[in-house]
């Protein structure tokens, strides 16, 4: 599966450098999407991996499965905080500033300080079973605000933030080839989570 996943890797970046053409206003810079928006997706995805797996966890008292909790808590905030750091260069790039406290950024920024506090956690608390336990619980109350601050939030006021895949109206309005490659990078973003997990 590595060398699968290399080759996908690399032809999505053929892809996005040689066959993905400008966007309509941004050009060239709406290129980031291709990293911003899988990275993005990962990091939702791996939030909930974390509390799915601490949920089996406080169930079964196995301490793996707090491990795979952990994990996967690690990579999303990796992830997240790679999809921040591509947004602000898209910010920069598009308004001038890498941080303006646009509501997506503010939301993003609350979402780092809360599994930053998690990773805090795990490193403060020694007892492996006391660590385990809190770890869960607080794995399964943060997870409630990734939707709302991920989804629910940020379209709740004015952003400056470009229309997402499916805009309001429900509807998908992007070049056809565009969309192929981003969706083949999400797929591709998210096999590398699945092996990172089960590394």
């Amino acid at each position: 599966m590595n060398k699968l996943l290399i080759v996908m890797t690399l032809a999505i970046i053929g892809a996005v450098i040689f066959l993905v053409p400008p966007v309509k206003g941004m050009g060239e810079v709406a290129k980031i999407i291709f990293f911003h928006v899988p990275t993005a997706w990962v990091a939702v995805i791996a939030f909930f991996t974390g509390a799915f797996y601490a949920a089996k966890f406080l169930r079964t008292q196995d301490f793996s499965f707090d491990t795979l909790s952990a994990r996967a808590a690690q990579i999303g905030f990796v992830f997240v905080l790679l999809s921040t750091i591509s947004g602000a260069v898209f910010s920069k790039l598009t308004w001038g500033a890498y941080w303006n406290w646009d509501i997506r950024q503010t939301s993003i920024f609350i979402l780092i300080l809360i599994y930053g506090a998690y990773l805090t956690l795990r490193i403060a608390v020694n007892d492996e079973k006391i660590r385990a336990k809190v770890s869960a619980v607080y794995s399964l109350l943060s997870v409630l605000t990734v939707p709302f601050l991920v989804f629910i939030l940020p379209r709740m006021y004015f952003s400056l933030h470009p229309a997402p895949v499916v805009n309001s109206s429900g509807k998908i309005e992007m070049d056809s080839i565009i969309l192929i490659v981003l969706l083949a990078a999400v797929v591709d973003a998210t096999l590398i989570f699945v092996k990172l997990l089960r590394r």
